[in-house]
């Protein structure tokens, strides 16, 4: 944190003059230059805190560092909350541009939720944020795919990180350590999963990787040189660390781990899931009434599908379904197969994107399988550098493939790759008019309504013009609604991991892979299930509101640029800046 000499210079005169009290308020630019200020301080702090956040973004500074795991660091990270939430407090925000205004407001509400839950202590379970593997275990895995490795010094510094992996394990041992101590651990069968996803980290032996890519560059003595070193420290220090991880979990955690399946029976009454669905969502409904919105969206849904049934020629849902789910032709014979599947269907979207857009995304998009290591793991997106020099990734689930079906593949594809998480994600890195932090930060219930709300785009464009494929579409969106109903039945309503697999059963939302890999999801990381489909209903909304306000004058492809050029929103805020862009043509459009 580097010390802001004119604010310090400022309070010290305010101390000491008489006259201060009397001497105008800052002017308006004098406000917004230590807002700017704060946000860039900030920003470098967390690069500085997270240096696998800094990789990410494609600032490289602190690339030879892995970061801090320990208890002491969640402390200093929330010590820095508490000392950038009085700062901007501290800043008047009135008389702002409406764009400044708007990071005011979520550089606070996001401190001021740190800062309120920080005593939930919920960083004592850092292996529960996933049921499909979450944890420092898979996520240090994910280094060779997630670092630059086109120069001597890069291939350096990932050295230097394999040799603090030890060190970050014993480090996440003690945070483990603290939450059995609170009584703050996740449920048994979940924990039960991590040593053989350690053991198959080992097997699979990721770390490698980067000698199977040498840079045509690299002299002989380099590349023997780091794969020396690189083979040397994954063998001597990264695979004994798994191992000793895997038996510190089994021997030492995973008895104390808890039975029941709720979060809230952690204790703190019902604050912890609300705590969550407030976080994950961006609003303050309640379990009940997400539950509810849950079960309306079902029957909504349901009734979508049977109409599609009807309009291909079948007497009724049940034997359209049974046909398009026993179609030999949506079922996998490979785990290629099913990438293939996505590859096509994101090569079909990308030369339709200038008919829904005028923002498009600058960065490529890859399309790969979820290593064996992750098998457990969804289908899900990760981000590209700014710059462009790293692709967005689209990581596809592939575990158990002949079990699988092509079923959803075109909706997913638009979800995780374009017009979904790549497009949106890509623009807003590029946005130049707002701060870094709004630039690579955002919330679920915008991202992932944002993607839940690209799969409907297709349609638009004339795709899905194969009747299982329209059928997966819909099957898409109702497995979003489904888990409005699962995450707050397991987490408000002490619904069973039975009841939950039966009711995805009989809902025939997704295949029973994904059932079973879903269901752990739900109960290791509650709340984030529930802002796919409140973020979709939301920007639906908004867009139906425009279209009526607006008339003949309304423009699908301005209304997109308006939801994407403010980077990621909390729901409340987007509705209120799109509130704002439909006055502001009101006049315009009453005098047409």
């Amino acid at each position: 944190m580097r010390p802001n000499l004119l604010a310090i210079s400022a309070l010290f005169l305010a101390a000491v003059s008489p006259f201060a009290c009397a001497q105008a308020p800052a002017s308006v630019t004098t406000r917004l230059a230590a807002q700017n200020a704060l946000f860039d301080d900030s920003w470098q702090a967390s690069l500085k805190m997270s240096p696998l956040l800094a990789t990410a973004v494609g600032d490289y500074r602190y690339n030879d560092q892995l970061g801090d795991y320990s208890l002491a660091a969640s402390a200093a990270r929330h010590q820095r909350d508490l000392t950038d939430l009085a700062r901007i407090k501290a800043i008047d925000p009135s008389g702002f541009p409406e764009q400044d205004l708007i990071s005011h407001d979520l550089f606070l509400r996001q401190l001021q939720e740190r800062v309120n839950d920080y005593d939930l202590k919920d960083f004592e379970m850092p292996l529960s944020s996933s049921g499909g593997g979450g944890g420092i275990h898979a996520n240090l895995a994910d280094l060779p795919l997630s670092m630059p490795f086109d120069s001597v010094k890069h291939y350096e510094d990932y050295i230097a990180r394999l040799h603090q992996i030890p060190k970050a394990f014993l480090q996440t041992e003690d945070v483990l350590r603290a939450g059995v101590n609170d009584h703050l651990v996740p449920v048994r069968f979940i924990a039960e999963k991590i040593p053989s996803q350690a053991d198959g980290v080992i097997t699979a032996d990721p770390f490698l990787l980067p000698l199977k890519k040498f840079p045509a560059s690299f002299s002989e003595a380099n590349k023997k040189r780091l794969t020396d070193e690189i083979t040397s420290t994954v063998n001597q220090e990264v695979f004994p660390a798994y191992k000793q991880f895997a038996a510190f979990v089994t021997t030492d955690y995973i008895p104390h781990c808890r039975t029941t399946l709720s979060i809230n029976s952690l204790g703190g009454g019902t604050r912890r899931y609300q705590s969550a669905l407030r976080r994950f969502t961006t609003t303050d409904l309640t379990a009940a009434q997400i539950h509810e919105i849950g079960l309306k969206e079902v029957a909504r849904i349901t009734g979508e599908m049977a109409a599609l049934a009807k309009a291909n020629g079948y007497k009724d849902l049940a034997s359209f379904r049974d046909h398009v789910e026993n179609d030999p032709k949506y079922q996998p014979t490979s785990a290629d197969t099913i990438v293939e599947d996505f590859r096509k269907y994101i090569a079909q979207m990308q030369p339709h994107l200038p008919e829904l857009f005028n923002l498009l995304p600058k960065t490529a998009v890859t399309v790969e399988p979820i290593p064996p290591f992750q098998a457990a793991a969804a289908t899900h997106y990760q981000g590209g550098t700014p710059d462009g020099k790293r692709p967005g990734r689209v990581s596809v689930a592939v575990s158990d493939p002949t079990h699988r079906s092509f079923i959803n593949d075109e909706a997913v594809a638009y979800h995780e790759g374009v017009p979904g998480h790549h497009l949106q994600i890509s623009i807003q890195q590029s946005l130049t008019d707002l701060p870094e932090f709004r630039k690579h930060g955002g919330n679920s219930a915008y991202t992932e309504g944002w993607g839940l709300y690209a799969e409907e785009l297709g349609k638009e464009i004339g795709f899905y013009q194969d009747p299982g494929s329209d059928y997966g579409r819909l099957r898409s969106e109702l497995f979003r609604a489904v888990r409005l109903v699962l995450d707050t039945g397991i987490h408000d309503m002490g619904w069973s991991r039975d009841q939950v697999v039966e009711y995805m059963r009989s809902s025939h939302a997704v295949d029973e892979p994904t059932i079973q890999a879903e269901t752990d999801r739900y109960i290791s990381g509650p709340g984030q299930a529930c802002s796919y489909k409140l973020g979709q209903l939301k920007i639906r909304e908004l867009r139906e509101r425009a279209k009526q306000q607006l008339g003949t004058k309304f423009d699908l492809k301005t209304f997109h640029d308006e939801i994407l050029s403010g980077g990621a929103l909390p729901l409340d805020v987007l509705d209120a800046r799109v509130s704002r862009w439909i006055k502001a043509q009101l006049p315009a459009v009453a005098s047409n």
